[in-house]
């Protein structure tokens, strides 16, 4: 029965929480060659953007990304959708609009039953369909972990780019999704999430960054990226170190899912935030009054997180009124960017 299959159980990780460290990512892309030979190669792995953009002529751009991972909640229709929406999210930090979707499928064909493994394709499918994209194809393998995900393109005029390195200094920061997804699937692994807390987990991971392609178009949005395995300060850092600036975030701002913040007291969690927080070294500050727990919800792996703009400060009003008029009601401002050695301080 699919209501007996305990997709998280099949997995080692789950979500973004499967991700390679930061600092064991970047010692692995080091011997990598850069792409300076292609001049219209646009934004390459060279900021750890979240996604690729090939220049094709003055007027368009090919957005194009790719993202899978382990299962984070047990339902397969439910693990489907996150897993689309994530991948997608992508397309949307760039300022692009999708146009195409390819799946990614690896699976334990001989533990899952093919119905289950179907109920997976039709929530990525499903999500595909509400963003107004075609899932097109794909690929598969048998796996001993179960795999889903996609390859997303999408399309953007090349001035319209948006980087998660073009910041600049006096930019306000604007977070659009609360923080917390990953604390609440570890919580729901562990046997301890009850209805309202996976009905909080799945508003926010299957809300798609649709606002995306209208910050694009924008000049008051300076930066953007989307906030997911390497937690909010991950993220940040690669904003900091692409403009070369410091940030300075106050913890009490910060949106957080009601049903994360105890679980987080009581250091529940995916071993993600651990690594993340020992890979920023001494690159991120806190103050002394930000307490332990809201240091590890800053650092904790989010699957399908919200959008992190650097912002004008003269224009948060507007963009805040963007992302509330497409649904993203817990957006809000949740620090700044100034001028100084790239790093991130965390005030209470």
């Amino acid at each position: 029965m699919l209501t007996e299959i305990k997709l998280t159980q099949l997995s080692h990780g789950g979500g973004c929480g499967c991700k390679i460290a930061p600092g064991v990512l970047a010692e692995m892309l080091r011997t990598l060659p850069q792409a300076a030979l292609f001049p219209d190669l646009l934004v390459g792995f060279d900021t750890a953007d979240d996604a690729a953009v090939y220049r094709l002529n003055d007027e368009q751009a090919i957005v194009a990304t790719t993202d899978f991972f382990m299962p984070i909640v047990d339902d397969p229709f439910d693990f489907g959708r996150i897993a689309a929406t994530n991948a997608i999210s992508d397309i949307y930090a760039m300022g692009g609009t999708p146009i195409l979707a390819l799946a990614i499928v690896g699976m334990p064909i001989n533990v899952l039953p093919v119905e289950a493994i179907q109920k997976i394709m039709e929530g990525g499918a499903s999500v595909c369909a509400t963003a107004g994209i075609p899932l097109a194809g794909g690929h598969s393998i048998d796996s001993p972990e179960p795999i889903y995900g996609l390859v997303a393109l999408g399309v953007v005029h090349p001035q319209r780019v948006k980087r998660n390195s073009s910041a600049r200094a006096g930019d306000v920061l604007i977070l659009g999704k609360p923080l917390g997804i990953g604390i609440l699937g570890s919580a729901m692994k562990a046997g301890k999430l009850d209805e309202e807390g996976y009905r909080q987990l799945i508003a926010v991971t299957t809300q798609l960054n649709t606002v995306g392609t209208a910050l694009g178009k924008l000049d008051a949005v300076h930066a953007l990226t989307d906030v997911t395995g390497f937690g909010l300060l991950g993220h940040l850092l690669e904003i900091c170190r692409g403009a070369k600036l410091a940030a300075t975030i106050q913890a009490s701002r910060l949106p957080l899912l009601p049903a994360a913040v105890g679980f987080a007291q009581q250091g529940i969690g995916p071993g993600a935030i651990a690594r993340n927080l020992a890979s920023f070294g001494d690159t991120v500050s806190f103050a002394p009054q930000v307490e332990e727990w809201q240091r590890r919800i800053m650092a904790d792996a989010q699957t399908s997180g919200g959008l992190l703009a650097a912002v004008a400060a003269e224009n948060a009003d507007e963009v805040l009124a963007l992302f509330r008029a497409q649904g993203f009601d817990a957006a809000c401002v949740i620090g700044e960017l100034r001028a100084g050695a790239a790093g991130v301080a965390v005030i209470a």
